[in-house]
């Protein structure tokens, strides 16, 4: 068997879960790492882009890697506001620290998996910390304590 049969038996071994709203919150929470691809199956930039997901995963075995069905899941593309498709939304520690819509070429998604990995989440957490404060004093309106 030579390298490009091997890596594409790997690549269709890859698991790659698909998330319902039975087992969404289950499959993300806690995950440090999780990628998600919100998807239709009559899309096709979705269906040019499924092979380079499928190869990101294999090549990153240690972040979940999963897919939504925007047609079947409908309640769960509403929740995040997807209005186009596909959308890449990347986790880390139940943080949303990237959501785009458009299919990646595989260098670039590369490129968006080592910038997501390389972020400081505690600096991430501070920023979100300080904005929730800004936004909770801009809605006690003026003159509050």
């Amino acid at each position: 068997m030579n390298q490009s049969n091997k890596q594409a038996l790997a690549e269709d071994a890859t698991p790659i879960l698909e998330l319902t709203s039975d087992n969404f919150a289950k499959a993300i929470d806690n995950r440090p790492f999780a990628i998600i691809d919100f998807w239709a199956p009559w899309c096709a930039p979705c269906r040019a882009f499924a092979p380079v997901f499928a190869a990101a995963a294999a090549r990153h075995p240690d972040a979940l890697f999963a897919k939504v069905n925007t047609e079947a899941q409908q309640e769960i593309a509403a929740q995040f506001g997807i209005r186009s498709i596909p959308t890449l939304m990347i986790f880390r520690d139940n943080i949303i620290v990237f959501s785009e819509a458009g299919a990646l070429s595989a260098a670039a998604l590369e490129h968006v998996l080592a910038a997501a990995r390389a972020l400081d989440m505690e600096a991430v957490r501070r920023s979100i910390e300080i904005e929730e404060a800004v936004s909770k004093s801009e809605d006690a309106g003026p003159g509050a304590p």
